[in-house]
């Protein structure tokens, strides 16, 4: 019997880290080959790890909402292939990596990465920790920070109140844990580390600030009890006792928002950007989106007029192919796309993601009103997969939904255009020479103006509000 340690594979190309929102197994299951054990986020996205190898759960080693490195390993299972690895010390499974990186003379070469079911695997040399402190708190086989013996060896056991850190030197945490830190007035040396090789976690942090909330006049011998029930109760249960008057709530930007706020700044500062508007007539579209869902032909299909609009970017496309581009700073070329991959911009629980349709140009009406109903539903599940946010060439935000008029949208890294569609109302239109009530909205359309000048970009959005104005020429521009 050996023990088997999954790592947290490299899920999307180039990503270096991913927290784990949810188990699916607990120590003592049976898993088989290629069963789903835990869904983590990404930069990118929420996606489902199976673990390649049969066995029973040994210890999972961190719990749901832990941020863990590329490299590192999540998962013990016990196994009975006597030749697939060497034997793993079972007591202190967690403790292994610690032990490894105090003896560098022992370290393994590095391999090639090893196969997993997901992502791209992990090399053995990706994640290279500081060795840990001898006086480092033991860990329990579920992973989590065990309780520390204290010297007078008390009825329950508590956590030393004092610094884990050696005097003089500089605790050991991420460069955000740092900033938050900083941000919140707290000493790092003066924090009780939990994670593991004695690095000074986000949670620890918290931990900190909420203990110097608290009432300043609590007897010192109230000290260890606080800092037990620290160590017993999760961060999250304790901040709302600390924040019932607070003016001021600070969320850690993480996962999908942090890198759309990367991307979305880069965007801003690198593309100069240029937006135009049209407000148009689109009453026979609507007539057309109607009468679409009383066709027996499209039965069973999500017919709406985001459906149509989509279909009006894919034509216009066509007659200015040239608005299909990016701009290759590298190589100082404009690279011009012979497909379109149509970006979808939907707003999930996790924040913003624009996952594409690829080869959207090739696609039937029905077939495009598929893809988009499965592209959404996939998005608010949060299941989308990175490789369906990467190689987009243009984007629709229907910020129409929300009940507003219209918006100057920022464009998607790597793409040269993106159109905002806004609600849908109805307005006092002059049709044939009289007012009339017609449904009326507002198109704007943001691109780079370093590929796209003003006349090409007019062109283009004149093309869509000319499309949506009169539907047949779906058909006579197609």
């Amino acid at each position: 019997m050996t023990i088997r340690e999954f790592k947290m594979p490299d899920v999307g190309e180039g990503l270096t880290e991913a927290e784990i929102l949810k188990w699916y197994v607990q120590p003592g299951d049976t898993v088989t080959d290629g069963q789903v054990v835990c869904e983590v986020e990404t930069a990118k996205a929420a996606v489902e790890l199976p673990i390649p190898f049969d066995g029973v759960v040994h210890a999972l080693l961190f719990e749901e909402g832990t941020t863990v490195d590329v490299g590192q390993v999540i998962i013990s299972v016990q196994t009975g292939d006597a030749g697939a690895e060497a034997p793993v010390q079972t007591a202190a499974a967690p403790v292994a990596e610690a032990a490894a990186a105090a003896a560098p003379a022992e370290e393994p070469v590095a391999e090639a990465r090893q196969p997993v079911l997901v992502g791209y695997g992990v090399s053995t040399a990706s994640t290279k920790r500081r060795p840990r402190k001898a006086t480092a708190v033991p860990a329990a086989q579920n992973g989590t920070a065990a309780p520390a013996a204290a010297p007078a060896a008390p009825a329950a056991p508590v956590l030393p109140a004092v610094p884990a850190q050696p005097t003089g030197e500089r605790p050991l945490a991420k460069p955000p844990v740092r900033k938050l830190a900083k941000d919140l007035g707290i000493d790092l040396a003066s924090v009780v580390p939990t994670g593991d090789g004695g690095v000074v976690t986000r949670e620890d942090v918290h931990a900190a600030a909420a203990a110097a909330i608290a009432p300043q006049a609590v007897p010192a011998a109230a000290v260890p009890v606080a800092a037990q029930a620290q160590a017993e109760t999760p961060v999250a249960e304790a901040a709302p006792a600390a924040d019932a008057s607070a003016r001021e709530t600070r969320i850690p930007v993480k996962g999908v928002r942090k890198v759309t706020a990367q991307a979305m700044v880069g965007s801003a500062f690198t593309a100069p950007h240029v937006t135009e508007f049209i407000t148009l007539d689109v009453t026979r579209t609507m007539k057309l989106v109607q009468e679409l869902k009383d066709d027996p032909d499209l039965a069973g299909l999500r017919i709406n007029p985001l459906l149509l609009i989509a279909k009006a970017v894919l034509v216009a496309i066509r007659r200015n192919p040239d608005v299909n581009a990016s701009w290759d700073e590298a190589a100082q070329e404009i690279v011009l796309k012979h497909y379109v991959n149509l970006g979808i911009a939907a707003a999930t629980p996790r924040g913003l993601i624009v996952p594409n349709i690829k080869d959207a140009h090739a696609k039937t009406l029905g077939e495009l009103s598929e893809s988009l109903s499965s592209l959404v539903a996939t998005a608010r599940d949060g299941k989308t997969s990175p490789a369906d946010m990467q190689n987009g060439t243009i984007t629709i935000t229907n910020v129409g939904v929300f009940g507003v008029d219209t918006g100057t949208p920022i464009l998607n890294p790597g793409e040269s255009a993106i159109l905002a569609v806004g609600a849908i109302k109805l307005q006092p239109w002059v049709h044939k020479g009289k007012v009339k009530p017609r449904q009326v909205t507002t198109l704007a359309l943001s691109f780079d103006h370093r590929l796209i000048d003003g006349e090409l970009g007019s062109k283009f959005l004149a093309d869509i509000a000319a499309v949506l104005e009169h539907p047949r020429r779906l058909i006579t521009w197609s």
